[in-house]
């Protein structure tokens, strides 16, 4: 069994399971229950697709393998009325290989809120920009992208600010998209004590991509899966056999 088809095989399942916490997350408790109806559409021609229609499409699978997809349809264009930091977060590359994800979970029987969600992220060294989520950026090269971003686990997966004050959730997503401005291991340990700070602030618990309580193990597990998937992209590529 080869390297490359693990590969796929692993991205493919990675993928499977962060489109099932959007919808596992995402759909309502009761029908009709402390839902909105949907606005009424104003006659555009095009509608853009939700964050969370965009990451299902980035997880879309090609001959068992995810297929890197241009920016512009991984995340879409800029909404219209979009603060001033639209464009901070956005990815410089389309390239990308693995995410890694995290969610922090309101407790049971409650619900994250949108004020805290902002003040946690703040005080968490996030900003808010593009597609209207938060992101960590390099401190020393923010053009390069985010290291990475927090999304909302509802459905479109932003933070329209907008409406903050009304917005609750169960959950928020934490992903880390690879390659990354840094090295792996370095986004996942920025991005792992980001997620249990806000979780202390918001009084919420850590979940791994499987959406169990985050355990040593697991943690170890992950940080052995980025120093190796460093390691493969720092090794020099195989220089082919020469001529006799």
């Amino acid at each position: 069994m080869s390297e490359v088809w693990l590969l796929r095989v692993g991205i493919l399942v990675a993928g499977l399971l962060l489109v099932a916490a959007i919808y596992f997350f995402g759909r309502p408790s009761k029908p009709g229950q402390g839902t909105r109806k949907p606005r009424e559409s104003r006659g555009d021609a095009r509608r853009e697709p939700t964050f969370s229609e965009r990451m299902e499409a980035a997880e879309a699978v090609t001959d068992g393998a995810a297929a890197p997809l241009p920016q512009a349809d991984m995340f879409g264009e800029d909404a219209p009325g979009a603060p001033a930091t639209a464009e901070a977060g956005r990815r410089v590359s389309e390239e990308f290989d693995k995410i890694v994800t995290l969610y922090l979970a309101a407790r049971a029987g409650e619900k994250l809120h949108g004020p805290d969600i902002v003040v946690a992220a703040e005080k968490a060294g996030l900003v808010y920009g593009y597609m209207s989520v938060f992101h960590r950026l390099d401190e020393h090269h923010p053009e390069r992208g985010p290291v990475f971003s927090v999304a909302n686990i509802m459905k479109p997966g932003s933070f329209d600010m907008s409406d903050i004050q009304s917005l609750e959730t169960p959950a928020i997503a934490f992903f880390l998209t690879l390659p990354a401005p840094v090295p792996a291991l370095d986004a996942w340990e920025a991005m792992l004590p980001t997620a249990q700070r806000m979780a202390e602030l918001l009084d919420g618990v850590v979940l791994d991509e499987q959406r169990n309580a985050l355990g040593r193990q697991r943690v170890a597990h992950i940080r052995d899966e980025l120093r190796a998937y460093d390691r493969q992209r720092e090794a020099p590529p195989l220089s082919k056999p020469g001529r006799w």
